[in-house]
């Protein structure tokens, strides 16, 4: 669940996703000689199943466009102080495209090339995604810092 919350803006569509990636997984044993890890092979599974919930949504949505705005950092910032479901709601405020490429390339560790071929765009296109999803990530984080030094 916690890999599907990370690829969804919203706790059903997630629930959706792990119910699918378990379907999946179930369905697959069956045609199965030999297990594979089962927590490695899950995460593929569910990983992959957000990707395809992804394309499929993605095309009957236009995507978002970041704001284009530059932060500019003059106090220190901890964002290992942010909860885990703090994480989760920032990375829930960015673009759609913005936050799955974030998820490929920062958090599964895929290349641009190959989030580039799982997500059916250009290279470019990734490292621009991945550019302002960590500009809007600084924003989000810095006004969040604020929001919690001023209570």
């Amino acid at each position: 669940m916690g890999i599907s919350l990370s690829y969804s803006k919203s706790r059903d569509l997630a629930q959706e996703i792990t119910n699918d990636s378990f379907m999946k997984c179930f369905d697959s044993f069956k045609k199965m000689d030999q297990t594979p890890p089962l927590k490695a092979w899950l995460r593929r599974i569910t990983v992959n199943t957000a990707i395809d919930y992804y394309r499929k949504d993605k095309r009957i949505k236009n995507h978002q466009e970041a704001d284009g705005e530059t932060p500019v950092f003059d106090e220190i910032y901890a964002p290992d102080q942010l909860a885990f479901e703090d994480i989760l709601k920032l990375l829930h405020q960015l673009p759609e495209d913005q936050q799955v490429v974030f998820n490929l390339y920062e958090v599964e560790g895929y290349s641009h090339r190959e989030v580039a071929d799982r997500l059916e765009i250009t290279e470019s296109s990734s490292r621009v995604y991945l550019t302002r999803a960590k500009t809007k990530l600084r924003q989000l984080i810095q006004h969040h810092m604020k929001e919690y030094a001023g209570r």
